[in-house]
């Protein structure tokens, strides 16, 4: 009698399972057009560095082309902001600024407790969800489950239950104005042959030396009218270095663009190379040719996203021993119009 009240509900719940779990993995062509219909709001909690937040652009344009008249809300970082501020479909973003402490978060939290969701996807916490209002919520992939994938896909990988399998490419919007700024800056440059650098990173283990970046442009020096240096105002005494010993003309821009001004310079180069940080993201975003240069790092999971998008590490793992010949002989093979 014992074994009978406890198979019984077992039965019961797998009868149930059997009858309704078809459902989640299927959506017939009328529940697709209801879903659209109805998904009219969506969160996206998005990531806090530059290169990871551009990373997670992809999901928002998957939901894009699958909801075509949602609204996107956003919580990003301070940092990254910038890098969603102009896309057409967006909503309102919302701030988490950790310097806020956990005053700041309640507060935030409360703030987005407001707003009721169709659909809300969180890609940077475990926690946020239990207090987001949604009708539907789906967090990011395990450590585990997304540890073959690169960071793009992993992010997507989470929409798996929405039926979206593809993975687009990062994206920035700029406005006309960061349009504007850019031609201003570069003058009669605009439509030159130009190479952009990015000659910092986010800690010294990552950044590659000046002098063979100097090294490396003045092997390249034929295929190109001048060189781009972007960056923040930590970089300006690299770009004063490289400036001394370049054999190309110079613009020094280290410190003087924003992010989507950045964008709009990165949008005229003919090819970016830097260090591994969030300036190669931002280039592959913008649709330039992108070398990327790694000694630590994983770049099978955050290299730039893109069919454009080249890289090369070192053998050991650090900057230094990754030659400018090795790089010069790795885009040449890689972009055929640079010269050899």
């Amino acid at each position: 009698m014992k074994n009978t009240l406890i198979t019984h509900p077992v039965r019961h719940m797998k009868s149930l399972f059997r009858q309704w779990w078809p459902r989640f993995l299927y959506q017939s062509p009328g529940e697709y057009l209801a879903d659209q219909l109805t998904v009219q709001r969506i969160l996206l909690v998005s990531l806090s560095n530059i290169g990871d937040a551009v990373l997670t652009t992809p999901c928002l344009q998957a939901l894009h082309q699958r909801y075509p008249a949602a609204v996107m809300d956003i919580v990003v970082d301070p940092r990254s902001q910038a890098i969603f501020s102009a896309c057409p479909y967006l909503g309102r973003l919302f701030v988490l600024d950790k310097k806020g402490g956990w005053r700041g978060r309640v507060a935030l939290m409360m703030l987005i407790r407001r707003q009721q969701y169709d659909l809300a996807l969180d890609l940077r916490s475990d926690w946020m969800l239990y207090f987001i209002r949604a009708r539907r919520k789906l967090g990011k992939l395990s450590i585990r489950a997304g540890c073959d994938l690169h960071s793009a896909e992993k992010h997507v990988a989470a929409l798996k239950p929405l039926d979206i399998q593809m993975t687009p490419e990062t994206r920035i919007w700029i406005n006309p104005r960061d349009r504007r700024f850019a031609q201003v800056l570069l003058g009669g440059w605009s439509e030159r042959r130009i190479l952009a650098l990015g000659l910092g990173a986010n800690f010294e283990g990552k950044i590659w030396p000046v002098a063979h970046f100097i090294t490396l442009v003045n092997m390249l020096a034929d295929s190109f009218d001048g060189v781009l240096l972007l960056g923040n105002q930590q970089d300006a005494s690299r770009a004063e270095a490289f400036s001394e010993g370049c054999r190309l003309p110079v613009i020094h821009a280290c410190g003087q663009c924003d992010l989507l001004e950045t964008a709009a310079l990165l949008e005229h180069a003919g090819l970016f190379v830097g260090n591994d940080s969030g300036l190669g993201h931002m280039a592959s975003a913008m649709g330039t040719p992108t070398m990327t240069l790694f000694g630590p790092g994983f770049p099978a999971r955050y290299r730039p996203w893109g069919p454009s998008a080249g890289w090369l590490q070192s053998q050991d793992g650090t900057m230094q021993s990754l030659t400018p010949a090795e790089v010069a002989a790795y885009i040449r093979q890689k972009w055929a119009w640079v010269r050899p």
